[in-house]
């Protein structure tokens, strides 16, 4: 029998190292949840690979994903952040993010945490899928489009429901690795 291998869009780093230790795995924390909401908004027409590239640069300038900081940014921090080698350089983005930290702390103040509010989209515990083949892998799904439409509803951006369906994934909320990749049996025990 054919040895298990990885899902083939971790070839080679930084995406083999991000598919074995976080992809898929059910996240929590109210911090780290923004912050890969940020970024997979800021991945829109690019490669996520660009963006893991370029993630600790980003939690450099911006804070640390700090949203009470990020929401009270400014023009001259705008200037600066536009003014970044090491981050996605597009006004609209960058502006994005700033107005994400607002609506992400009303949704903090509203449901108690960020955390509770994402995860009632898939009532609170991953869906586990068991593809085969990466063409089974939809790019959105019933509970990308109601989250999407949600989070647009409350005031964020960059949030379409391909941007919610990778966000769900990477989160943990969908386990959609193949089933012959290793990690699809180790997140589904993670529920």
């Amino acid at each position: 029998m054919k040895s298990p291998t990885r899902c083939a869009w971790a070839q080679a780093e930084p995406n083999i190292s991000y598919h074995d230790q976080e992809w898929g795995v059910p996240l929590h924390d109210d911090r780290a949840l923004f912050e890969l909401l940020i970024l997979e908004g800021a991945q829109a027409g690019l490669s996520w690979t660009t963006i893991l590239n370029k993630r600790e640069n980003y939690r450099r300038a911006f804070d640390g994903f700090d949203a009470q900081k990020i929401a009270r940014y400014g023009t001259k921090k705008v200037a600066s952040l536009l003014a970044d080698a090491g981050i996605v350089r597009n006004r609209l983005k960058i502006a994005a993010t700033i107005r994400n930290a607002q609506a992400f702390l009303d949704v903090q103040n509203e449901f108690g945490s960020f955390d509770r509010y994402l995860w009632s989209f898939v009532g609170g515990k991953p869906i586990v899928n068991h593809r085969r083949t990466m063409q089974e892998v939809p790019a959105r799904s019933p509970e990308s489009d109601a989250m999407s439409k949600d989070l647009l509803k409350r005031g964020f951006k960059f949030v379409g429901s391909t941007i919610c369906y990778a966000f769900m994934q990477a989160s943990g909320m969908v386990n959609d690795h193949l089933v012959t990749c290793p990690r699809h049996r180790v997140c589904s025990r993670l529920r």
